[in-house]
């Protein structure tokens, strides 16, 4: 029998595929004598070792038998139901993280009354109840909770979860081994709740009229097991029927998913890094197929077409290979309305959201279902956001992620918010969002809060998020420091409520900015910090490390000039240096943030002005360098004249100290400001819109039925230097110029600043009926730059 196929290998070649096939015997049967061997600790569970080996056997070795479903999984999980909870710990990774985000979101809406003060979990394919014991690391499972049901089809993982349950004295948690599309929470929770007659067939998937219990799930939670339901259209359509209106849904689930299925879908909460290459597509559906397990899109598809999205993250297991998971947590898809009518609130809510753009812009959106939508509503002039969710109501989709926000810092109907006793109205640049807590302060009616730059919007629901919900302890450590060793568990446990999915994905992408100690931390991150490592490597290189100390710790304007005046501006305001560097438009541009057109103002202002502080005789054809030193002399010489950085330049203590000290640091940043602003309604005038100026000011015109704004009613907008950004040949400063007058009262004010003398964009507002006043400039010996903001105003 063996002949022919011995005929067909070299002999060398014959020879190793026998001992190759021989070591695997070996393998399999050493693997199958320790899994049948394999010791245990006291509580029942196989030792580390042991258990990966089991794992091991019974993923690629163990012959599969059982022809229904329970059957199927009793025979991959019998074996190694004792090492389940550990050969998963490094497998099933952000389990934790789910179930804090879950358990965040349910705090609160306790908190508001929104859902039960005991409220019901349930855990959908529960296995072993590893979940249920995590849980007592973010609440008190046995006195927060009235009742668990932890459902699961294998017998042998619910006797372990029985087991552990009996260890921890947990009396209110109940183990179902039921398939979850067959569970009813009403069949186990007999007599604590009344009953309600639902008249659809579409309602929790009864058939006709149906008697069902009020008593429904406040949280439910899917760990790893939404991928491994055959028939998983049934199972969410079921915890549609088993979810409370104001309650919690919580997954975790393997995933691939290519970008192209995502595009024009804005009820997703973002897709930050939830692409996945062709490769690792085919790769992992592969891979777990072998397992059944299922990784197609379509899972998590109909997961987010049944449910609204609060926060959605995708993320990669690498200890495993980059297994790609996501977390996602989600509300049931209609929203609560106290009125009863659920198309008239979500119009209202919808159209008092000025602008969600650019991601709330739907995709290939025409005009006529918004002009039908609503009758009540002037429809020549609507939000971005309305516009979107109109589209997507009118294709059956979903209502736009950010409609199932906590807070109104992007979305907004009038009934809900609290009058302001002050008129004015702030439109101001984000920028770090710094400015806009110092506004906020001062408590203005509305403060519109633009910037087409994300990352800037992302870190001031970040600030708003930490008044919201921590300590003045913690929030100093954020922002005064730029630095917190427990960021992640604050993000996941406190902030996540508080902020939308697309800024929580980003810092739970760069939570190391705040965690690391031997980085920069927060005020270390960014552009910036190319030009500020820099300056502190050349202090240290020059010795002038200790300089710098001592002129950030000077008492008085003398000893402060005196340090300064020493080695410090040889060193800093050389000639060589400031043109080697600072003179660079690359770095300019890249490490400074000043684009080519302010450059060019900078330049211009040079060749043209008759400055003391120029030395170098007649004006040259690149004179880059020249003219950037002289800003920069200009600048930072008035400083030390005039302001005392240790006490009161907050800014330039930053820049020099990598953080703010308790002696010089912003407004928001006092103990009473954190009093102020973290009061329920601080932020409720806020609106962060994240798209261009011209955009969000267009839809602020007369006419438009927002809450935001009243028709003319802008007070006060802050520009900062934006529209030194416009190029002279362009007409985008003109139409800018155009569209701040119009929502603009009669009166109101514009401030700006700029870094050229006589920027040319004044005469745009002149024509167009603004009258202009300069209140500074930058001249040799004036100092304009005793805090960050302090603009010449029109």
């Amino acid at each position: 029998m063996l002949s022919p196929l011995i005929d067909t290998f070299p002999s060398g070649t014959y020879l190793n595929v026998l001992t190759a096939d021989g070591w695997l015997a070996v393998l399999a049967v050493a693997i199958f004598a320790t899994v049948l061997f394999s010791s245990k600790d006291d509580s029942g569970y196989l030792h580390t070792l042991n258990s990966y080996l089991t794992f091991f056997y019974a993923s690629f070795l163990k012959p599969r038998s059982g022809d229904s479903q329970q059957d199927a999984m009793e025979s991959f999980y019998e074996i190694q139901a004792r090492a389940y909870d550990t050969s998963r710990r490094k497998l099933l990774r952000g389990r934790e993280d789910m179930l804090g985000l879950a358990a965040a979101q349910l705090k609160l809406r306790v908190e508001q009354s929104c859902v039960n003060s005991r409220p019901i979990w349930v855990d959908i394919r529960g296995g072993t109840s590893y979940n249920i014991e995590a849980m007592s690391s973010h609440l008190p499972v046995a006195e927060f909770f009235s009742s668990i049901y932890l459902v699961d089809l294998s017998p042998s993982l619910c006797k372990v979860a029985r087991r552990r349950f009996a260890r921890l004295g947990w009396t209110n948690v109940k183990v179902v081994c039921q398939d979850a599309r067959s569970f009813r929470l009403w069949d186990h929770e007999t007599n604590k709740g009344e009953s309600e007659v639902v008249h659809t067939s579409k309602a929790a998937g009864f058939p006709g009229n149906s008697v069902v219990p009020t008593k429904k799930a406040d949280l439910l939670t899917m760990s790893y097991s939404l991928s491994m339901i055959p028939n998983y259209h049934l199972v969410v359509d079921t915890m549609s029927s088993l979810l409370s209106p104001s309650g919690v849904l919580g997954v975790i689930d393997f995933y691939v998913q290519s970008k192209a299925d995502l595009a024009g879908r804005n009820y997703t909460g973002g897709a930050f890094n939830r692409h996945v290459n062709w490769f690792g597509r085919v790769f992992w559906r592969a891979w777990f197929e072998a397992d059944r397990v299922g990784l197609e899109p379509g899972r998590r598809d109909y997961l987010e077409y049944r449910f609204g999205t609060i926060l959605s993250v995708d993320d990669r297991n690498y200890i495993m290979g980059g297994i790609p998971y996501y977390i996602w947590i989600g509300f049931q898809q209609q929203p609560v309305s106290p009125l009863g009518s659920y198309p008239h609130e979500i119009i209202e809510r919808l159209d008092a959201a000025v602008t969600e753009s650019p991601y709330a812009s739907p995709v290939d959106h025409t005009n006529p279902p918004s002009r039908v939508a609503s009758s009540s509503v002037p429809p020549d002039i609507r939000s971005k956001v309305f516009n979107a969710a109109i589209l997507n109501l009118t294709a059956n989709l979903l209502l736009p992620s950010f409609f199932y926000q906590n807070h109104h810092w992007r979305i907004h109907y009038d009934e809900q918010l609290k009058k302001h006793t002050y008129d004015d109205v702030v439109l101001a640049v984000t920028s770090a969002g710094d400015n806009i807590l110092a506004y906020a302060l001062n408590g203005p009616k509305r403060i519109h809060s633009v910037d087409l730059n994300p990352t800037q919007n992302h870190l001031l629901e970040l600030k708003v998020a930490a008044f919201t919900a921590l300590s003045y302890t913690a929030v100093w450590k954020l922002f005064g420091e730029g630095k917190h060793v427990g960021f992640r568990d604050l993000l996941v446990s406190k902030l996540s409520p508080h902020m939308s999915s697309r800024a929580f994905q980003y810092w739970l992408d760069n939570a190391g900015v705040f965690a690391s100690q031997t980085g920069g931390g927060l005020y270390g991150s960014g552009c910036s910090r190319h030009a500020i490592k820099l300056v502190k490597w050349l202090f240290r290189s020059t010795g002038l490390h200790s300089e710098v100390q001592k002129l950030c710790r000077a008492e008085t304007l003398n000893e402060q000039r005196e340090i300064w005046y020493g080695r410090i501006r040889k060193v800093l305001l050389s000639r060589v240096l400031v043109q080697l560097v600072a003179g660079n438009p690359n770095f300019l541009w890249k490490a400074l943030g000043v684009p080519k057109e302010q450059r060019e103002m900078i330049q211009k202002d040079y060749s043209e002005q008759d400055s003391p502080a120029r030395t170098d005789g007649p004006v040259k054809a690149d004179i880059t360098g020249n003219a950037i030193r002289e800003y920069l002399v200009n600048t930072l010489d008035p400083v030390i004249e005039n302001t005392l950085l240790s006490e009161d330049n907050y800014f330039y203590m930053l820049c020099l100290q990598g953080k703010y000290s308790r002696r010089c640091h912003p407004s928001y940043l006092t103990p009473k400001a954190h009093v102020k602003l973290s009061r329920p309604d601080a932020f409720d005038g806020l609106r962060i819109h994240t798209d261009e100026i011209n955009e969000v000011m267009s839809r602020i015109a007369p006419g438009t039925v927002t809450v935001a704004i009243k028709p003319g009613l802008i007070c006060v907008m802050q520009l900062m230097d934006s529209m030194d950004w416009f190029s002279p040949t362009s007409a985008m400063a003109g139409l800018q110029v155009a569209a701040t007058n119009r929502p603009l009262k009669l009166g109101g004010r514009v401030l700006l600043r700029s870094a050229g003398f006589k920027p040319w964009y004044i005469q745009e507002f002149e024509m167009r009926g603004f009258t202009t006043r300069r209140v500074s400039l930058r001249l040799a010996g004036a100092c304009i730059d005793r805090y960050i903001i302090s603009f010449p105003a029109l």
